[in-house]
């Protein structure tokens, strides 16, 4: 039954993202405006625009539907999630803001070729084409949250819901582009953490406390322990928490570190991202546990609604809508940086490379937009299947990005002697391992995140042993940036 006071937060939200979209509208007028927002970013906008990318609709949904099916085990996504978190911000985003301005390069297909002075453009034709395949599975996952939030709140058909989601994300990031984004995502990340931590704080009471949790979990024969059941615990426990691997090579959460207007601020902003994902996991993972005595009924696909079942339950309509708008904002965030990444890729990546020509800003600008478009109708016919869930969607293409872009990034950054031709290696074979590992059906044993990772990196020291990096420009590059970023920290 549709609710008229939620559906009223859900208008003016709605109106708010239109708003903002608009503003920066007449405040984007170049195409490093629109991918990058001029890298003038500050720490709050930047750490806050960073989570709520990386969290997405999974956060509310996905984790807390695997912790309500799954039990406590599951919090290993979690505890890897927030130690990737952590290496990211202090090993990856001073670096790479640095080395990306020192390179001029916008997106992170133009790093890797300036990077490593790929005089084939292969490196960059292939990390855009990967860019797009992921995302474009990543973005679906999105849409999939989309429909399941309408479809809960609304009784409205699963598939109209995910093309009004769509519809609405699409207009706000076809307007403004990076800094609409951004700043949404800083108002969204600020709703995303205070929703996440409300919610089974005060349902927990309604549930009966901790007593009544654990005999839920033992009825239902839910693990009440941090141990994965089976007979290779320590495996499970290293596949689940190998989604900490991921975070290296995620061009949506990288962008932000390449657009923060300073390495100080960056600082600044590591403080600000890592309390914001503690709360942000610890919570999610406490909205499965205390929804399994709440909603014993839910399984399969629906138990990643848990949240919006909860929020319904212990709170004032007028509340929960503001609260569900929370959900929105977790799906919204992602997808909006994802559709700008794959934009970016296709007009600065492909688009110019195939013409090999110059182009004019306001041809750019056009391609960037109208790619926007092409790719979120793609994503939203890949989520028109109900029987989706958010986090299979989200694992495949978060492992994808891991393992074709992480050691690729780490070597970039670290290594002076890796050659363009080992980063293509590892890319390549990180990639090709992925996808033949879930193919086979491994996934089920270990997360393919692992093997395709460790593919890449294998790869790229193989390439390094055999070929010595012996361009005194790319050697000179790589001292500058070192001497750069100990001089800006």
């Amino acid at each position: 039954m549709i609710n008229i006071a939620e559906l009223i937060t859900f208008f003016l939200y709605f109106v708010l993202l239109m708003v903002l979209g608009f503003h920066f509208f007449r405040r984007t007028n170049t195409i490093e405006d629109y991918l990058l927002g001029g890298r003038r970013l500050g720490k709050w906008v930047t750490a806050f625009s960073a989570q709520a990318s990386d969290m997405s609709g999974w956060l509310l949904l996905g984790l807390p539907g695997a912790v309500l099916l799954g039990g406590l085990n599951q919090s290993w996504i979690a505890i890897g999630l927030l130690i990737g978190t952590v290496a990211n911000w202090l090993l990856v985003a001073p670096r790479l803001r640095v080395y990306t301005e020192q390179t001029n390069s916008i997106t992170l297909p133009s790093f890797f070729e300036s990077r490593f002075k790929d005089p084939s453009g292969m490196l960059r034709m292939f990390s855009a084409i990967i860019t797009l395949f992921f995302f474009t599975i990543y973005a679906s996952s999105g849409l999939v949250g989309a429909g399941r939030l309408f479809e809960s709140m609304f009784a409205i058909d699963y598939q109209a819901a995910v093309l009004i989601g769509g519809a609405v994300i699409v207009l706000y990031t076809f307007l403004g582009g990076f800094l609409a984004v951004c700043w949404s995502d800083l108002f969204q990340g600020a709703l995303m953490v205070i929703a996440i931590t409300i919610v089974p704080l005060v349902a927990f009471n309604i549930a009966g406390g901790i007593s009544s949790i654990g005999q839920a979990m033992a009825e239902a024969e839910i693990s009440a322990s941090l141990i994965p059941p089976g007979g290779a615990p320590l495996l499970a426990i290293v596949s689940t928490a190998a989604w900490g691997l991921g975070y290296f090579g995620q061009p949506h959460i990288l962008a932000r570190f390449m657009g923060a207007r300073s390495v100080s601020e960056i600082s600044k902003s590591t403080v600000i991202a890592v309390i914001w994902v503690v709360f942000s996991l610890a919570f999610a993972v406490a909205v499965g546990l205390v929804g399994i005595p709440l909603f014993p009924e839910l399984s399969g696909p629906a138990a990643e609604t848990v949240f919006i079942h909860m929020v319904r339950l212990v709170f004032h309509p007028w509340v929960a809508g503001v609260l569900l708008a929370a959900v929105l904002s977790a799906i919204m965030s992602t997808i909006d940086s994802q559709l700008l990444v794959s934009s970016s890729s296709l007009t600065e990546d492909l688009y110019k490379k195939v013409l090999g020509r110059e182009t004019k800003p306001r041809e750019l600008f056009l391609v960037g937009r109208i790619s926007v478009i092409v790719i979120a109708l793609i994503a939203m016919g890949l989520a028109m299947n109900p029987q989706a869930t958010i986090l299979g969607l989200v694992a495949y293409a978060w492992g994808g990005f891991g393992a074709a872009f992480g050691p690729v990034i780490l070597m970039a950054l670290f290594s002076r002697r890796t050659t363009w031709k080992s980063a293509l290696a590892g890319m390549l074979s990180g990639t090709v391992v992925l996808i033949a590992w879930d193919a086979a059906g491994l996934g089920a044993v270990m997360y393919e995140i692992v093997p395709g990772f460790i593919a890449n990196f294998a790869a790229i020291f193989i390439g390094n042993a055999l070929t010595q990096q012996e361009d005194l420009e790319i050697l000179t590059d790589f001292d500058e940036q070192v001497a750069t970023l100990k001089a800006e920290l």
